[in-house]
Order: structure tokens, then C-alpha cells, then sequence
């Protein structure tokens, strides 16, 4: 059974529980391979952890190329071998597939693990990997263009039970349907993760389901959660309608010690500054208290980046830890 960090809140009246959902998230082109992958979901289901996501990409940002097993593959063996808990990309970019593949392979997952996929959506990022393997990656702009065309024809075919048409700058569609309809109603529920305010969040309001702030600081959440709730009075949305989450890394030890060497040996040197900072760092308590202030601020759901991947046992001891201290 999954559990939820229990974090105590307290308002001027009384002291409430307020639950906080925690699941792992991978850098999937960081060494991943199928005996690791199935460790991993064995570990985080059986452990209680509330999901499992993972980045989709050919290669590694920056060399040497590492191993990198397939998203779309990897989530259908998760799917079927799974029982409990959510997963899915985070996030998985058009530059890579039409949106209409990328809907066909989302709906077919989901019914296979009897509505369980978080269908990540995201525009593409890394250089590298685009230029290596042939794939146009448009400058910003455009490349934010395409994926909310993008993204709105998936919501579309997922939602609509009659064919669909659809004239955009890069998509056309013509009586498109998704056969078989989806299992559940409109499908899985789309994320769109990001911290921009021009684009990204506009976006969020206006197709997600769940918006996933990436690396972020209590005070950078709790300004870019306001500009959400802006935004969806803007486009008539509750505020309750986009659930708020956060991926965000995770550095676990038992003491400070350990703590620090993790840091300084598995967080990635090129991430900025602002987002080192927002890195969960310490032992379980600590985390839990960390967590805990992210929730006090409207977080829902916190995606731990869990950077080592065949560090079984430190995942083990982490789940141990979190829940038996918030229990």
C-alpha cells in the first residue's frame, strides 16, 4: 500500500494532518538499463513510495554517453508489472514524437496498467541529443509554439469521442479519432512540468491537469503557485482543478558527513545555483521537515530525483526513514 508523509500544519484555529504525496523520479539516460529499471519499480512500490517517473531522453546532456533505456518501453514493462502506483514521464517532449503517436502510446499504457500513467508533456531541451541524432529542435519560441499545439491535440484525441480536426502552424489533423477510446474518461491526466511564466505556466492553465515546478525554492514555488492561480481565473478554472507538484533532487545520508560527500559527489555540477539550493538535503527527519514547508505553501506531490541509480539500498533506507518519522 502506498503511504503519504504526513505533515502536521497548524492554522489560527486548530492543528490538522495534511498529506503530501512523495515519489522517486530518475535521470533515465543516466546509466539506466532493464536490470536496474526493474529494481527500482520493485523498490519503490514495495516500499510505499507514491510513484515512479523517469525523464525521457536519447543520451546524456553533457559526455560520456551512458546507458539510456527507451521511455515508451520501459513505462509499458511498468505498466504490466506494476499494481499501485503512478508513473510516467517526466516529461516526455514532441521533438522527439508526433502528438498523435504520443496520445496513441499514452491511452494504450494507461488501460494496461488500468489507469495508472501521469502523461508528462514537454517541448524538448537538450541540444546534444537533438543535433546527434537528427532532431529539429526549433528555437524557443517556436519550440514553445509546437508544444502547445502539441499538447492540444493530445488533450483533444484523449477527450473527444467523435474525429477531430485541427489547423496549426505545425499539425494538421483531418477526422482523427483515438480507437480504442481511452479506458478512463479523457484519458490520462496531463502534466506540464516548468517554471516559466511567459510560457510554460500560461500553457499549464490552460490544458494541465497538474503543473510540476522543477527545482524549486519555497519562495520561488510559492510566487509561481500565485501566477498559476492567476492564471486559471483568467481561463475560468478552479484553482483545484491543477494539482501542484515538484521535481526536485534528493541528497539522503545518516549524518552530516555523508550527507555533504553525496552532495558534492552526485548532484550535477552544471545545475545553477538557484536550483542547488532547493536541492532536499539530510537526514530522514530533515527531509520530512523540508518536505513539510513545501506542503504548509500548497505543494500536493514531490518527485525526488534519486541521482544514484543502483543505490537500492540508500532508496530503501530513505523510504524507512521518511515514513517511519512522519508517522
Amino acid at each position: 500500500m502506498n503511504r503519504n508523509v504526513i505533515i502536521n500544519q497548524v492554522n489560527s484555529e486548530k492543528k490538522e494532518k495534511s498529506k503530501i504525496k512523495v515519489g522517486i523520479t530518475i535521470e533515465g539516460s543516466d546509466g539506466l538499463t532493464w536490470s536496474t529499471w526493474k529494481k527500482l519499480a520493485n523498490i519503490v512500490e514495495s516500499c510505499g513510495f507514491e510513484g515512479l517517473y523517469r525523464s525521457d531522453h536519447y543520451t546524456s546532456n553533457t559526455p560520456p554517453d551512458k546507458d539510456s533505456l527507451e521511455m515508451w518501453v520501459s513505462l509499458t514493462w511498468l505498466a504490466d508489472n506494476s499494481k499501485s502506483i503512478e508513473f510516467g514521464p517526466l516529461v516526455t517532449p514532441f521533438s522527439f514524437r508526433h502528438p498523435t503517436m504520443t496520445a496513441r502510446m499514452a491511452s494504450a499504457v494507461d488501460d494496461l496498467s488500468n489507469g495508472r500513467l501521469l502523461l508528462g508533456l514537454g517541448a524538448g531541451g537538450w541540444h546534444r541529443e537533438h543535433q546527434m541524432f537528427g532532431l529539429d529542435l526549433l528555437e524557443i519560441p517556436e519550440r514553445l509554439w509546437k508544444f502547445r499545439e502539441g499538447t492540444e491535440i493530445v488533450k483533444l484525441l484523449l477527450s473527444s469521442n467523435e474525429p477531430i480536426n485541427y489547423n496549426g502552424e505545425f499539425y494538421n489533423l483531418k477526422d482523427a479519432i483515438l480507437l480504442p477510446r481511452p479506458q478512463r474518461p479523457c484519458g490520462p491526466p496531463i502534466l506540464i512540468g516548468g517554471n516559466g511564466r511567459k510560457y510554460t505556466l500560461p500553457i499549464a492553465a490552460e490544458f494541465a491537469d497538474e503543473w510540476n515546478g522543477v527545482y524549486l525554492t519555497i519562495a520561488k514555488f510559492t510566487q509561481l503557485n500565485s501566477w498559476l492561480d492567476e492564471l486559471l481565473d483568467s481561463q475560468g478554472r478552479e484553482y483545484t482543478s491543477v494539482v501542484r507538484s515538484m521535481l526536485t533532487g534528493c541528497i539522503f545520508g545518516k549524518n552530516k558527513i555523508e550527507v555533504k560527500n553525496r552532495f558534492e559527489t552526485l548532484v550535477p555540477k552544471n545545475l545553477p545555483p538557484e536550483l542547488r539550493d532547493a536541492v532536499i538535503v539530510g537526514n530522514g527527519s530533515s527531509i520530512v521537515d523540508q518536505i513539510s514547508c513545501l506542503a504548509e505553501v500548497g505543494l500536493e506531490k514531490i518527485m525526488l530525483v534519486w541521482y544514484d541509480l543502483n543505490d537500492f539500498h540508500g532508496l530503501e533506507l530513505l523510504a524507512s526513514e521518511i515514513f517511519r518519522t512522519s508517522e
